[in-house]
């Protein structure tokens, strides 16, 4: 114990052993003793308290609304039914891919003579005319009429390694044209002739598709009944009463789920794909326009109610004869307007109208800016974009400089 009180940090016991005299030793004792003594008090205190107090744990499930969920089939119309349409069209796209290229349908691969496609006159080659560039050079040939021109204007080179079927010395494209100012033109080329044939057969059928009543075009495009086969939210069973209907442009009849034009959001407390949504969608890919569309499938956006689903921006593509879970977490953020920052909360100090009937966003602002540009520089309006009040949209017969 000497030893101890010795060699111990604790300066009341080494003080008990070195102190001399009984009363100093003595008063040490006592300092010691009640030093221990307040120690053990307040642990008991604390054991006392600890065990005294109640405790209370609660566990609360919140319901956060469930999303809106836009569903479009990449394919935007039925093909037999718009074969009316673009039976010209597709006739002449099919024989500059077999002139070029040597595709044709059930028949072996062999190009045929620019002579043999050339003997008849067409308005889609006459309007925006395919061209075969050599390196870049500002000279090109029609590739209908076989005659040789001079490239005037700007040349855009929307090069692609996807399909590149033809010698690779091979650049083709298509050129527009100011209809009153020949010498106003602009080149697109690309180095697969496939490509620049479906970005020329794009443009047409958007021209064409501009001339065809929105009635009608509702009725080309795939029902809610053909489209969606079943459907199930938070393990019920829903069905197409729970889906909104709306027309896309670039994509036809698309159908949104819990949009809230109805008044009721739905909401849900538990995560997992069993608590979610769950759909199966008929494709029907043997009814595809294969001229517009290179894949099969569908696009599918999840966004807010009061968000415009720009689909053909953000979408997410999901494949056919495939299971696709998409799983998603919910972040919130508010960007405050001056004098924190220039941004606008509301867009009302945004000089430019708001086409699309929904919250003010980035894209609706750009959207919109670009289309009240095309109705003041060409006098009609973009395909793709909502209709200003007041516009048209743009086609070869009223507006030929359009494109």
């Amino acid at each position: 114990m000497r030893w101890y009180c010795l060699n111990t940090n604790t300066h009341g016991c080494r003080r008990i052993v070195v102190s001399r005299g009984r009363l100093r030793r003595l008063l040490w004792i006592l300092l010691t003793l009640s030093a221990v003594g307040l120690i053990l008090w307040q642990c008991a205190e604390l054991l006392m308290n600890y065990y005294s107090a109640s405790v209370s744990v609660t566990v609360q499930f919140q319901k956060l609304p469930f999303p809106a969920v836009t569903i479009c089939n990449i394919n935007p119309y039925k093909y037999s039914a718009m074969k009316e349409y673009l039976s010209e069209l597709d006739k002449e796209t099919k024989k500059a891919l077999e002139t070029f290229y040597g595709f044709s349908e059930g028949k072996p691969k062999v190009r045929r003579s620019v002579d043999d496609w050339n003997s008849t006159g067409s308005d889609f080659f006459e309007q925006i005319p395919l061209l075969k560039v050599e390196d870049f050079s500002r000279t090109a040939t029609d590739l209908h009429s076989g005659q040789k021109r001079r490239i005037e204007g700007s040349v855009f080179h929307k090069d692609s390694s996807i399909v590149n079927s033809g010698d690779s010395n091979d650049i083709i494209g298509f050129q527009l044209c100011d209809a009153n100012n020949s010498s106003e033109c602009a080149l697109y080329t690309f180095s697969s002739g496939v490509n620049a044939i479906q970005e020329w057969y794009k443009l047409h059928y958007m021209n064409i598709m501009a001339q065809i009543p929105l009635e009608t075009k509702e009725k080309l495009s795939y029902s809610a009944e053909d489209f969606l086969l079943t459907c199930f939210f938070d393990g019920l069973s829903c069905d197409k009463r729970h889906f909104t209907r709306f027309h896309h442009p670039l994509h036809g009849n698309c159908y949104t789920f819990n949009s809230g034009e109805s008044g009721t959001i739905l909401s849900t407390s538990t995560g997992g794909s069993e608590y979610g949504l769950q759909v199966v969608l008929y494709i029907d890919e043997a009814d595809y326009n294969p001229f517009l569309v290179t894949s099969t499938g569908a696009k599918i956006m999840v966004h807010d109610q009061n968000d415009y689903p720009f689909i053909e921006d953000i979408g997410t593509e999901i494949e056919t004869a495939a299971a696709t879970s998409i799983g998603m977490h919910f972040t919130q953020s508010r960007k405050l307007s001056k004098p924190y920052s220039d941004c606008t909360e509301t867009g009302a100090d945004i000089p430019v109208e708001n086409l699309y009937n929904k919250s003010y966003s980035l894209q609706i602002c750009l959207h919109s800016c670009f289309q009240k540009a095309m109705v003041d520089s060409c006098g009609c309006a973009q395909y793709a974009q909502p209709l200003p009040a007041g516009a048209e949209y743009c086609n070869y017969k009223k507006n030929p400089n359009w494109s």
